[in-house]
């Protein structure tokens, strides 16, 4: 199969229905184990936020802790990620979220803490 371009990709889109359109995502969510809308429904208000000058901060993983299960299972739910990239980024820590209003960052900060995990506002 020919690979596609974004220009090629995204005619092969504006051509398509809606249920088509959602047929893809779920097809993409299926294969990949991404929701790619979620990618984009959070990209927005990250972009808002900075529009507006709030004060943002980013949610660091230091260390899943003894838990680390329980703490997958929330980054799941956060991030939107498969289980087994959810899994790598409680084995290697690093940036859960990044540029997110801080009362936001609190919450998520304090959920994996409940949890037994490490972490830092940045």
């Amino acid at each position: 199969m020919a690979k596609l371009n974004k220009e090629d990709f995204i005619s092969a889109l504006k051509e398509m229905t809606i249920l088509e359109v959602k047929e893809l995502v779920d097809a993409m969510k299926e294969e990949f184990g991404v929701d790619p809308s979620a990618v984009a429904v959070a990209a927005a208000p990250a972009a808002a936020a900075e529009e507006a000058g709030s004060t943002t901060k980013t949610v660091v993983l230091k260390d899943a802790g003894a838990t680390k299960i329980a703490v997958i299972k929330i980054l799941k739910e956060l991030t939107g990620l498969g289980l087994v990239e959810a899994k790598a980024l409680a084995d290697n820590g690093g940036n859960i979220k990044e540029n997110i209003p801080a009362d936001e960052a609190e919450q998520i900060k304090a959920q994996l803490e409940e949890a037994g995990a490490t972490v830092e506002l940045a």
